[in-house]
């Protein structure tokens, strides 16, 4: 049987698709490694004791004991949390402070002063909070710690628990790539196929 010259364009297309998956899968593995080395930082600061005075969140002091002054609490929100107890509920949330991270994207820094079962706004004019600072995505929040307000305390915060699912992606990626590298092929056969029936009819 004659082999059919392959379509150039479809498979120019095929072939391109494929190795942007297979380029995304790579990439989402250095991602990977660098959040197993970023989660490593977090727990070697997290080991550290001394409380630091801080304005506004910074990386470097995430996941560190840290004080902050928290005036004119704004911006309040009731959101799902834990307790120390591992029971779920509400951990009130107030803006804390705000300052420019790029060009007009502000980076917000809140505080979670503590836990209760109900969403209803505690009664808290702000001040000090001290506690464990954690990276929230473009911000930070401080975990108060003792908890403020007549509140019970919030969970601990654990670096480990920051998600790495990069891995997972990756995998995704190469799926993809290899999918449609096989539904292309049997996609040609079936061409072929098709060909070599209609010269035969």
């Amino acid at each position: 049987m004659t082999l059919k010259p392959l379509p150039i364009i479809p498979t120019i297309l095929v072939l391109a698709a494929a190795a942007t998956m297979v380029a995304l899968g790579i990439w989402q593995i250095g991602r990977a490694e660098e959040k197993a080395e970023l989660i490593a930082q977090f727990e070697a600061q997290s080991a550290r004791d001394e409380v630091v005075e801080i304005k506004t969140g910074r990386e470097d002091f995430a996941y560190r004991r840290i004080r902050m002054e928290c005036d004119n609490p704004r911006g309040w929100q009731a959101v799902a949390g834990r307790n120390r107890r591992g029971q779920t509920g509400f951990a009130h949330r107030y803006l804390c402070a705000v300052q420019p991270f790029f060009d007009d994207l502000p980076e917000h820094t809140y505080a979670d002063i503590g836990w209760s079962q109900s969403p209803q706004q505690p009664v808290f004019d702000g001040g000090v909070v001290e506690g464990v600072l954690v990276k929230m995505g473009i911000g930070f929040k401080v975990i108060a710690d003792p908890a403020l307000a007549g509140l019970e305390p919030l969970a601990k915060p654990d670096p480990n628990d920051l998600p790495n699912n990069h891995i997972a992606y990756a995998g995704q990626w190469f799926f993809f790539a290899i999918t449609a590298l096989v539904i292309y092929f049997l996609a040609l056969r079936s061409r072929t196929a098709r060909v070599s029936r209609s010269k035969s009819a």
